[in-house]
């Protein structure tokens, strides 16, 4: 086998849980090939590099193997090398672990009131936005580059 669409490779070696997910990350500019952006389409060759932008990590893999067909993951792993830098797997423990704690109220307080809820709901949802807007930023420069 010599050459496979990157959206399929991508699903095939597990590293997108859909199909679609993968061609949306195409599509969207968040899969490199050779430092250019692939279209969903883009045939891989083995030994080429793709980067990976996936939920605020960029990752990194050498192409070993060619597969079209979804494997199990032990077979997935030997048809890629993750050459993520060490920083970057590290970051997810520097970002999610020990920076919050799990939600507590006081005994005998019961459930939220329906105001306290949409308070909570309110202050998570800002959180949330303002890392995807982080994460939308790093996009929009990596396409600048390109």
């Amino acid at each position: 086998m010599s050459k496979t669409r990157i959206d399929k490779w991508l699903w095939s070696v597990r590293i997108f849980k859909s199909r679609t997910k993968a061609t949306d990350a195409c599509k969207s500019g968040r899969v490199i090939l050779d430092d250019k952006i692939a279209k969903a389409s883009t045939e891989i060759n083995e030994n080429q590099i793709v980067k990976v932008r996936k939920n605020g990590f960029n990752l990194e893999f050498k192409v070993l193997k060619l597969i079209r067909k979804r494997v199990s993951s032990p077979l997935a792993l030997e048809c890629y090398e993750n050459q993520t830098s060490q920083e970057e797997l590290n970051k997810f423990n520097s970002w999610f672990i020990g920076k919050g704690r799990a939600e507590v109220r006081e005994k005998g307080q019961g459930r939220p009131t329906k105001r306290e809820r949409r308070t909570i709901e309110s202050y998570k949802e800002d959180i949330f936005w303002e890392y995807l807007e982080d994460d939308d930023e790093d996009t929009a420069n990596m396409n600048e580059k390109s």
